[in-house]
């Protein structure tokens, strides 16, 4: 129960392992996750290490796997997730899933590629029958042309009404060819311009919408035929296709020998229709089989890569026999570490049992909060917040009721609420098949990770809405409202032209019957959503209550730190920096919420018009200002009481910031002087103690314990001044 409050105590322990069971070992500990190891070999980089091939063979693997992943994503294929992960394959079986997965890649890139040669194949030959299409057409449509078509400007050009006559005869060549509807323009133009308005082109639009072969993304085309005399002009109007990337095909020029090769064409189309279905056909068998295993495959190379990499942070010895490792466990975890051990010694099929030996060390333990499903996601905000020391007090017990609650505060409408519950419980109550349904979408990890936060969120906000009276920013009236209107007409008080005359009229408490006396059951009275002031009524209320938690927790996460401070030892933490951090917030903020409490308890229905500001009262505290006519004392002797506490409060702030860094340094020199006088085990105990005076200071602890390796670097002075640097910092946070 200990552990839930505080940080796992932590122990430095030296594993002993047979070179051949030590994979086999470190992917049990991986498997338990309660073990961080030490890096052995920190002066080496990585490309040295021992077993650097086998974690870039890993790498290999796992980009084969991203190739696989990504082509079935591109293909909607689905991938199979299984219920429960793998086991961590042994070393033998990385050749295997090697050979495996290369064979794999091997024979779907091949397929890639004869498909894509096919649909490049195909995507010409469809753009050669349209091509041929359209030029029939063309020259179809010109030999049927009127003959007042031709004037002196057309007839002029090329001899318009002569063209098939002309090209058959040679005098005239043309050109055929196909480019991107988005390029025809410009391509006309540079065209005219080029070869001076001596060619005359026709173009339309393909009807079919084409596919690349290399992007699969959907191209729209034109099929142009460019008449032309010359070989001039036909070198020039074949770099210009050339240069806008059109393709030209070769167009007979007779209509027999165009519907020869359109025929031919067809046929050649229908046979490369079938290759391409029983390509993709394959295609898709393949890449069905490899997503039945791919998740599978995954784990495994991740967990092979992992255990690798943890084997280069270990030590071999000089006999090549053992693996020797250092590593940080929870000591209450040493037996499942032990068995988790034995089991990989059996796995492997070693005979010699691993050694586990603890290690004595000055070294800070590495911070373990324990926790489980539901205390994670309120783990996660305060790590985001920060991760404490070692064996520091645990804020997030303490973070699951403060958290939602202070949200509800806020937000504070049980309609809302609802809505809120029942989203969370859907999840809590299907969270077994929701985890089976594995996603990367990361908002919706992000509130299926914070559901249990969600759902206390939820119900505190449907309490406080009742408190506020609020769902759906409507009130309820369950009760019936305390406030009664007849009796201010009873008064004389109002009257009927009033009411008619359209007067904002108030309720005066102070007329009797006008309130009952007794307050509304549970939450505020449902009247003040009719009121004219409602806002500035409860925004002061919410503002007061808001005020009066949030320093509450404030002082409360003030007192966690005194009880690290016990625990450590730390008792010049207590005097120097507890004590003044409480007279400061308790002498200015205590005492806000002590006139909060004070005005609620004084003040009743028949002085409430006398009452003073609480916020004057607070600005004037600081300014030593109390001849304000306007705003009259709380209570008796107000004016001495504020001076003292804001003086107090002021004497805090020197008090946490400078006696501490004269301390600290005090004690450093007393400890370099032990240091250097040192010549026998007795006085190195004696500077131990010393030291101890300031545990919480590792750097202190660090520069004695490499006697005065940080001292030599940096020197004494730039030390020091680091903690009075420090304590700067924490002094203007805090105030």
């Amino acid at each position: 129960m200990a552990s839930m409050f505080r940080s796992e105590e932590m122990s430095l322990t030296q594993l002993i392992l047979q070179v051949e069971a030590g994979y086999c070992c470190i992917a049990e500990l991986g498997e338990l996750g309660l073990v961080q190891f030490r890096d052995l070999n920190a002066n080496m980089n990585n490309f040295q290490r021992r077993f650097v091939n086998e974690v870039r063979r890993c790498e290999s693997m796992e980009r084969i796997l991203r190739f696989l992943e990504s082509e079935m994503v591109n293909d909607n294929i689905t991938i199979k997730i299984p219920e429960k992960p793998p086991q961590t394959p042994l070393p033998r079986e990385l050749i295997d899933l090697e050979t495996v997965l290369e064979k794999l890649e091997g024979e779907l890139q091949e397929v890639n590629g004869n498909q894509q040669t096919l649909k490049q194949n195909f995507l010409e030959l469809t753009e050669l029958k349209h091509l041929l299409k359209k030029t029939q057409d063309f020259f179809e449509a010109e030999a049927n042309l009127p003959d007042d078509f031709f004037t002196e400007d057309t007839n002029s050009l090329l001899e318009l009404r002569t063209i098939p006559s002309a090209a058959a005869a040679g005098k005239l060549g043309f050109t055929a060819g196909v480019i991107s509807r988005e390029r025809m323009a410009t391509f006309e133009r540079l065209l005219w311009r080029v070869c001076r308005g001596n060619i005359y082109m026709k173009y339309t639009e393909l009807d079919t919408v084409l596919e690349d072969p290399v992007t699969k993304e959907e191209v729209k085309k034109n099929v142009f035929i460019i008449f032309y005399q010359g070989d001039q002009l036909k070198q020039k109007i074949k770099k210009i296709c050339e240069g806008f990337k059109a393709t030209v095909y070769p167009c007979p020029e007779s209509a027999p020998e165009r519907k020869e090769m359109a025929a031919d064409v067809n046929t050649r189309i229908e046979d490369l229709n079938t290759v391409i279905t029983q390509t993709e056909s394959h295609r898709q068998r393949v890449l069905l089989e490899a997503a039945q295993r791919l998740w599978n495959w995954v784990i495994k190379v991740k967990k092979m890569k992992a255990v690798y990499h943890v084997l280069n942070l270990c030590n071999i010895d000089v006999t090549q026999q053992c693996v020797i490792a250092e590593i940080w466990c929870p000591v209450e975890d040493k037996e499942r570490i032990k068995r988790a051990l034995h089991r990989g010694m059996e796995r492997s099929g070693s005979t010699i049992a691993p050694i586990l030996t603890n290690i004595a060390s000055k070294l800070e333990p590495p911070t373990f909060n324990r926790t489980n499903k539901f205390t994670s996601g309120f783990q996660n905000i305060v790590d985001a917040y920060g991760v404490g020391n070692y064996r520091e007090m645990n804020p997030t017990p303490y973070t699951i009721i403060t958290f939602p609650f202070l949200f509800a505060v806020m937000f504070g409408d049980c309609g809302h609420g609802s809505v809120m519950l029942g989203f969370a419980l859907w999840m809590v109550l299907n969270e077994k098949n929701l985890l089976a349904a594995k996603t990367d979408n990361e908002i919706w990890n992000t509130f299926f990770g914070g559901r249990y936060l969600i759902l206390l969120m939820g119900i505190f906000s449907i309490y406080t809405g009742f408190i506020y009276n609020d769902c759906f920013s409507k009130s309820f009236d369950i009760f019936g409202s305390s406030w009664r209107i007849r009796p201010m007409f009873l008064n004389k008080t109002w009257n009927n032209d009033m009411v008619h005359a359209g007067l904002q009229l108030q309720l005066d408490p102070a007329v009797p019957g006008v309130f009952s006396g007794n307050p509304y059951p549970f939450g505020i009275d449902p009247i003040w959503n009719i009121a004219k002031n409602k806002l500035t009524f409860l925004n002061s209320y919410k503002m007061k209550m808001s005020v009066i938690l949030g320093i509450t927790q404030m002082v409360f996460g003030v007192i966690l730190g005194l009880f690290n401070h016990v625990n450590f030892k730390r008792h010049i933490n207590i005097v120097l920096q507890f004590i003044p951090e409480m007279i400061f917030i308790l002498c200015l903020f205590g005492y806000l919420v002590f006139m909060i409490i004070f005005k609620w308890c004084k003040y009743d229905v028949n002085t409430s018009q006398k009452a003073p500001s609480i916020l004057i009262h607070f600005i004037n505290m600081f300014l030593f200002n109390y001849n304000d006519p306007s705003n009259a004392p709380l209570y008796e002797h107000q004016k001495e009481v504020q001076t003292f506490l804001v003086i107090f409060a002021l004497i805090a702030v020197p008090w946490m910031l400078l006696i501490k860094p004269f301390i600290l340094r005090a004690n450093h020199l007393k400890a370099q002087r032990l240091l250097h006088s040192s010549s026998s085990p007795g006085d190195h105990l004696e500077l131990a103690d010393a030291e101890h005076a300031q545990p919480n200071h590792k750097a202190v602890e660090q520069g004695h314990g490499d006697h005065g390796g940080e001292h030599g670097e940096h020197g004494e002075g730039r030390l020091i001044w680091r903690y009075i640097v420090h304590q700067a910092i924490h002094t203007i946070e805090y105030c």
